[in-house]
């Protein structure tokens, strides 16, 4: 059963209903679900279906392709001798097909494009000379090396060219989404056991479907991160290697963003990870950004030459912190650190991210999804004798009103305190003083289990829990 995924799964058949030749190109970190959107969304409807070889030079990828040609019906041709050949027998083969519209699925594309193989050139010619000009072809590629798909396939400069006429960035569920694919599974989890899972493993629907409903969320954690032989204890270099050529300088700059949860500019990443400050390091924080392992934000009032790059993969940074630099720790160990500070460190900064990973729902919450909005983080330092202070969710209206958000995670109700009570009447002072906005400041709390009702809950405008992130 197909969870979630409305948008993209209608996208898709709209370029099967479409009157032309259609060029659909999906694309997404790994594992993420593309194959099986493409799969469950056609299902019987293929005309010719291929996935790519990893590994495997151009020679046996073209014998690997001429096998799929003789099994799904091309009982004539030889061996393609190269790449324009083996698009010429798939043209034959689907020019035999009698069904009104010809779906053609090339899977793991990227590691179709050999070195020196000519590969790219014969798709071009396959697609302009022949596919585009029939109206009755719909061509899906995906592979999850994002970086090859982003560079050669949208951004290509050649005969590919504005080519692609539909493009789905397949990215990961939200926590309404995770919350469908658990219950469909007959998993029993509470909304809190979800959330630290979704702060452990992302919206990634491969992590969730290695969830044993016998098994509690915690020893769900142990058996797949912590047990010498768990599942995702060696994910990461799985991970990244599969999406980037050269993964090696993508590291680099992960690297340096887990050093600090806030991010980092441009300058900063290239001082720390001692890569060029160059067009290179350019396209791959475009291309970590396109796979959403980072995101780029600015500071209100800054220029974009100024913007933030953060981490917020989840996987990745519950990596860093509890895997990476731990390979003797304890196979128990998840099941046993339920409240010790570190847990208790993890999970403030993580739920930080699962609200930023939400903004949509946020919004909607609040009554302004049909407003105008900017999102944005604030930083002002000591100055003058006056404390720093920092936003990390600013939402900046079209209305008049700026929410500064502020999210916090606990297992019973957040209270405000004296003391916090004055760290943000300092924010907000500082936030003035700093940004000369005339707008209205509305504050928004947003903690896991609702705000607690005292003498200083009435300092906010708005009190979200976490049962607001599960919208739609």
């Amino acid at each position: 059963m197909l969870i979630g995924r409305v948008e993209e799964q209608e996208r898709l058949l709209n370029a099967y209903h479409s009157d032309k030749s259609e060029f659909v190109a999906v694309y997404g970190r790994r594992r993420v679900g593309k194959t099986y959107l493409v799969r469950e969304t056609f299902a019987q409807k293929f005309t010719f279906t291929y996935t790519g070889i990893a590994n495997k030079n151009t020679r046996g990828q073209l014998q690997a392709f001429h096998t799929a040609l003789k099994a799904q019906g091309d009982n004539k041709s030889a061996l393609p001798a190269n790449w324009p050949e083996a698009f010429a027998q798939l043209a034959a083969l689907i020019t035999q097909s009698k069904a009104k519209r010809k779906v053609v699925f090339i899977d793991e594309m990227p590691w179709m494009d050999a070195p020196r193989s000519g590969f790219i050139s014969a798709l071009e010619h396959f697609w302009n000379a022949w596919a585009d000009a029939r109206k009755d072809i719909v061509l899906i590629v995906c592979g999850s090396a994002s970086s090859w798909i982003i560079n050669k396939i949208l951004k290509n400069k050649g005969g590919l060219h504005n080519r692609v006429t539909t493009r789905i960035h397949l990215k990961p569920f939200t926590l309404y989404e995770c919350e469908a694919f658990v219950r469909n599974r007959k998993i029993t989890m509470s909304r809190m056991q979800m959330a630290e899972a979704y702060m452990i493993m992302g919206g990634i629907p491969f992590y969730w479907s290695k969830l044993e409903k016998t098994k509690s969320l915690s020893q769900n954690i142990d058996n797949l991160f912590f047990a010498s032989d768990g599942e995702f204890r060696y994910e990461f270099n799985e991970l990244y290697a599969s999406l980037f050529n050269k993964p090696e300088k993508y590291l680099k700059i992960i690297d340096a963003l887990a050093s600090q949860k806030k991010g980092l500019t441009r300058e900063a990443i290239v001082k720390r990870s001692k890569l060029e400050d160059n067009g290179q390091l350019t396209k791959m924080l475009e291309e970590l950004a396109y796979c959403g392992f980072i995101r780029k934000y600015c500071n209100i009032g800054k220029k974009v030459k100024h913007a933030i790059y953060q981490l917020v993969d989840n996987y990745t940074l519950f990596y860093y912190h509890f895997l990476k630099d731990n390979p003797g720790i304890d196979e128990h160990y998840w099941s046993k650190s339920s409240g010790r500070p570190d847990y208790n460190t993890w999970c403030g900064l993580a739920f930080e991210r699962l609200c930023l990973l939400h903004i949509r729902q946020i919004k909607k919450s609040l009554g302004i999804n049909g407003i105008l909005t900017n999102v944005y983080s604030w930083f002002a330092p000591h100055s003058d004798g006056k404390p720093g202070a920092q936003i990390d969710l600013l939402i900046d209206r079209n209305d008049g009103v700026v929410n500064i958000c502020e999210m916090k995670y606990a297992k019973t109700k957040f209270a405000i305190t004296t003391k916090y009570r004055k760290e943000l009447l300092n924010k907000e002072t500082r936030f003035r003083e700093t940004t000369k906005t005339n707008k209205a400041v509305h504050w928004v709390m947003i903690t896991s289990n609702g705000l607690e009702k005292n003498q200083y809950a009435d300092f906010v405008n708005n009190s979200l829990s976490l049962d607001d992130l599960f919208t739609v």
